[in-house]
């Protein structure tokens, strides 16, 4: 199990700026993954703080206590919706919290994952190997219409109907078990537009990853936990990569007895971090300050 990371870490200046790191601070990194904001957060809260690593991949997890020897990092191997109930939440709560809701490049450069379309090993989609159902087995057990759902709702795919049409016909005569696979059915069934750099494949995928890992579930049940972790006066960032995520964000931070929002609309990567990495192309920050009880009765 590699320890190295390739995974470059997005909107890096604007996640110090709005989350405003201080030194001996506890700070959550909840989706630590390769650490490259973990690592920089470490730095800014110094010796006399902690950063809180968490992630749900133990390969991720693995690279963090690496990191671990010369940080003041706590790796965590936990759901970040799970932490309460795992024991893992400091005493007195967390001065800041920072969520980046996407997927790192370690796993799409993991071929035995699965998630990269090109991937000719087994379509497995989850974060935590360990842990759930690999979507190889999701595509056996739902129904045509199931799957449509799962695809239109989760991927916002039009063509859904016809997707999933074509899974149950294959899947009667061979099961689909690879990433490699499912893409050159689905870019059968798409049609791609003339310019469009997006494999017709991204929105399944994303799909069936949301709908393996639970990862709007989770979200929402983060949401209605995280103002009991963070302290009063505490900022928290989200980086989120998909409309629906960034949707349940907006929404939870409009309770204004709870949340004082810092980003009015999404930060945005510029062209030159695109440009750069064009995998930050989607990302949307936005951020908060933890209300005090005092100000939200006002």
């Amino acid at each position: 199990m590699s320890t190295s990371t390739i995974h470059v870490p997005v909107l890096l200046a604007e996640v110090l700026e709005w989350l405003d790191p201080r030194p001996g601070q506890t700070i959550l990194d909840g989706t630590a993954g390769g650490g490259g904001h973990a690592k920089l957060l470490a730095e800014r809260v110094g010796p006399a703080g902690r950063v809180w690593a968490v992630d749900r991949d133990p390969a991720a997890v693995a690279r963090l206590r690496r990191l671990a020897r010369e940080l003041p990092l706590v790796p965590v191997h936990s759901a970040y919706d799970e932490l309460e109930e795992g024991g893992h939440l400091p005493e007195g709560g967390f001065d800041a919290a920072l969520f980046d809701l996407g997927l790192s490049s370690d796993q799409l450069e993991d071929a035995s994952r699965g998630f990269s379309f090109q991937s000719s090993g087994e379509l497995d989609l989850r974060f935590d190997p360990s842990s759930g159902r690999p979507a190889w087995q999701l595509l056996e057990e739902l129904s045509q219409e199931e799957l449509a759902d799962v695809i239109f709702r989760y991927g916002e795919e039009r063509f859904s109907r016809r997707i999933a049409r074509r899974i149950v016909e294959q899947r009667r005569q061979r099961p689909i078990r690879t990433s490699a696979e499912l893409a050159s059915l689905i870019r059968q069934c798409v049609p791609r537009s003339r310019g469009h750099r997006i494999d017709p494949a991204t929105r399944t995928f994303q799909a069936l990853r949301i709908a393996v890992n639970d990862e709007l579930g989770r979200l929402e049940r983060l949401l209605q936990l995280l103002p009991r972790w963070v302290k009063p006066g505490g900022r928290v960032v989200f980086l989120s990569f998909h409309s629906l995520e960034d949707r349940l964000v907006k929404r939870a931070f409009l309770q204004r007895e709870v949340w004082e929002r810092l980003t009015k609309k999404p930060v945005r990567p510029t062209a030159t971090e695109i440009a750069a990495n064009p995998r930050s192309r989607s990302a949307k920050l936005r951020a908060a300050r933890r209300v005090p009880p005092e100000e939200g009765q006002q």
